[in-house]
């Protein structure tokens, strides 16, 4: 495989979550770097997230794997357990089933990058942690379900922990 240019990889900005939480991804974008590589067993991509953006809801995969290494700017990463300040060259990595959600946020005044590699499970399902939403990808096609796997029909928020609705 040649050299890759960078400057011809797809650029994704947005987000394909419904309302209201597509909106949430503003300032964010990733650089599809498998996609330009043509691969299609993993995927890598760098993400870059302005001053205040978000790169995701708080989410764990049920069969992909996930790792992370920022690369630039200082980003939190909130976690189950708390939040961690990571600097260029931080890791982290997520295995597949761990109920660990996840996201990267740049609450600093630079920007900031990582890279983050996860595998292409065939058929996946991503949970949300802090809303009640998954996503379940078959057959290239992304279906939004509530957490019962009933179908998405607009949002409706989960009781904070240890309490009911």
């Amino acid at each position: 495989m040649p050299k890759l240019d960078l400057t011809q990889a797809p650029v994704k900005t947005g987000s394909i979550y419904p309302e209201p939480y597509a909106s949430q991804m503003a300032g964010r974008s990733s650089i599809r770097l498998g996609d330009l590589a043509g691969l299609t067993q993993f995927g890598v991509n760098i993400v870059a997230l302005d001053p205040g953006a978000v790169a995701s809801l708080r989410h764990w995969h049920l069969r992909e794997d996930e790792f992370a290494m920022v690369l630039e700017g200082e980003l939190t990463l909130v976690e189950e357990e708390g939040t961690t300040l990571m600097r260029p060259g931080d890791c982290a990595a997520w295995k597949a089933g761990t109920e660990n959600g996840h996201r990267f946020e740049n609450r600093s005044n630079q920007p900031g990058k990582f890279l983050v590699v996860g595998s292409k499970a065939p058929d996946e399902v991503a949970t949300y942690s802090d809303v009640d939403m998954q996503i379940h990808v078959a057959g290239g096609k992304a279906r939004f379900t509530y957490h019962d796997g009933s179908d998405w029909a607009g949002h409706r928020d989960l009781a904070p922990k240890g309490e009911t609705k």
